[in-house]
């Protein structure tokens, strides 16, 4: 589902044969995004491996924070779908979840995930109106030097998904319309989800 003609499954042969067969064991089926990035799978390839290299050292909760925060912000239903769904079923209860992405201004969060919540936002928004002070913030709550350059590296590598998937049209797959009705509305911050597969 992409404004895009991209490979279909069964005209992929090599590199592309090779991602659709991974993604497909992975999740169950061909996500949109995956189809996507079939006209460019070195692109792919380079992302699944910079957002590996991003996530990995990070506590999963404030990864989750940050993408969601980023997503959200960026109004990118795919991403904030995926993330969303994981924050609320491995960290906070959905309702939680609902109500930092409909007021971040007013989040009912601890400090420090509140401070990642929103730093992440903003880095999304617009990273040239990040001040000192706001790192200050995050270093009062806790987080180190590496730990906050961490949450910028998430919030950015968001951002260059979230566009790319945008710019091209394409829509969070259907298996999300099977998502508790609130937050999938919650979470449905820019394009529809798509109706099939």
């Amino acid at each position: 589902m992409s404004f895009l003609r991209t490979v279909s499954e069964h005209e992929a042969t090599g590199d592309v044969a090779d991602m659709y067969e991974r993604d497909i064991e992975k999740e169950g089926f061909l996500p949109n995004y995956t189809r996507t990035f079939s006209l460019h799978p070195e692109a792919y390839r380079a992302w699944r491996h910079l957002i590996g290299v991003v996530a990995k050292p990070m506590d999963d909760r404030r990864y989750e924070l940050s993408t969601v925060g980023a997503a959200s912000r960026l109004r990118s239903s795919y991403c904030s779908l995926a993330h969303g769904e994981i924050l609320s079923e491995d960290h906070l209860e959905p309702s939680v979840v609902v109500r930092i992405v409909e007021n971040p201004d007013q989040l009912p969060l601890a400090e420090v995930d509140a401070r990642v919540f929103q730093f992440a936002r903003k880095v999304a928004a617009d990273a040239t109106s990040v001040t000192e002070a706001d790192i200050e913030g995050l270093r009062s709550a806790g987080l180190s030097e590496r730990e906050i350059f961490e949450v910028v590296l998430a919030a950015a590598a968001r951002s260059f998904f979230t566009k790319v998937l945008d710019a091209t049209g394409t829509l969070a797959d259907s298996v999300y319309n099977e998502m508790d009705p609130e937050l999938r509305e919650a979470l449905t911050v820019g394009r529809p989800i798509a109706q099939e597969i």
